[in-house]
């Protein structure tokens, strides 16, 4: 028998899925899988480890990490799946067949399908940005690139902060189009969940906080018809990266005394924002050509900053 120490780690985190381990037997409950971004994984804890949780599941690789040698398993184990949890994915992503539609289509007869949202909020970062592209590749020391370090590579001056009023317009802007993307897909909606949820919106951009996926996993439940039990599973989810929250931020969006965090946490330690910001200026000076690429893709939002690009 196959053991974990034969076994590459990256495999044997998800072996019932690369079917080094059976799937979780069958007690009764659905068998549910979660197919979407670094989201994903979260909401599958959401849905499947909680002490009364109404369905097995089954961890998925997210679709950036998957390869054409693990097709067969995606296969495979999408066919036993009885729920797919499925977050909008365009067709031959990364040059493979795992879209939304292209997985839809790996289901048995009568599996249900459930669409949600991957969620994208600017609210508490209106200088965060996630950039992809020809030419991109992440930054360094956190894989987001901060308009304003980038505005200062670029001309020399760090642009003064947004106005109050212009950081309370991205966040309005920012819920709404991930209403409108909501509707678009057919999507379980969460973007009225973001500005309630205060700090706890979001972590970065992309990774939102446990208040938000919490709410989110019970929607989920509740349209599958078993009720809303999610709970908090007392520790931070998506807790890679924790980005500062600047002063002029908690005033636009009257988030309260004591909501301003001034450092990163990265990876569990706890990071100046000056210490990024000098990493990441250094590290545009050795790769020029990558924020020359960044500043194109964004050039309206740096336009927002006074920048031309």
């Amino acid at each position: 028998m196959t053991t974990a120490a034969e076994v590459d780690p990256r495999r044997w985190h998800r072996a019932a899925f690369h079917g080094l381990e059976p799937l979780p037997p069958d007690d009764g409950r659905p068998l549910l899988g979660v197919w979407g971004n670094c989201q994903a994984e979260s909401l599958r804890v959401l849905l499947g480890d909680g002490p009364d949780a109404a369905f097995r599941t089954v961890r998925l690789p997210p679709v950036f990490e998957i390869t054409a040698e693990e097709l067969p398993d995606l296969v495979r184990t999408a066919a036993a799946l009885d729920v797919l949890v499925v977050q909008p994915v365009r067709d031959d992503y990364r040059g493979l067949p795992i879209g939304t539609a292209q997985v839809r289509a790996l289901l048995r007869s009568g599996a249900r399908v459930v669409v949600v949202p991957s969620i994208h909020d600017q609210g508490l970062y209106p200088y965060q940005a996630m950039v992809h592209g020809p030419g991109v590749v992440e930054p360094s020391p956190v894989p987001y690139h901060d308009l304003r370090t980038l505005a200062e590579h670029l001309t020399g001056t760090r642009p003064t902060p947004l106005p109050v009023e212009r950081i309370r317009t991205i966040a309005e802007a920012s819920v709404a189009e991930l209403a409108r993307r909501e509707r678009q897909h057919g999507a379980i909606p969460v973007s009225d969940l973001l500005r309630p949820a205060g700090i706890d919106a979001g972590h970065t951009v992309n990774h939102p906080g446990n208040t938000v996926l919490v709410g989110l996993a019970r929607r989920i439940e509740e349209a599958l018809g078993v009720g809303a039990r999610a709970t908090d599973p007392g520790r931070v989810l998506l807790r890679a990266v924790i980005t500062p929250i600047c002063e002029d931020v908690v005033q636009a969006l009257d988030l309260g005394q004591g909501s301003r965090r001034p450092e990163w946490t990265i990876d569990g330690i706890e990071v100046t924002d000056e210490t990024v910001r000098r990493a990441q200026l250094d590290w545009y000076r050795q790769h020029p050509e990558v924020s020359v690429a960044v500043a194109a893709i964004v050039k309206d939002r740096l336009a927002g900053l006074g920048v031309s690009a």
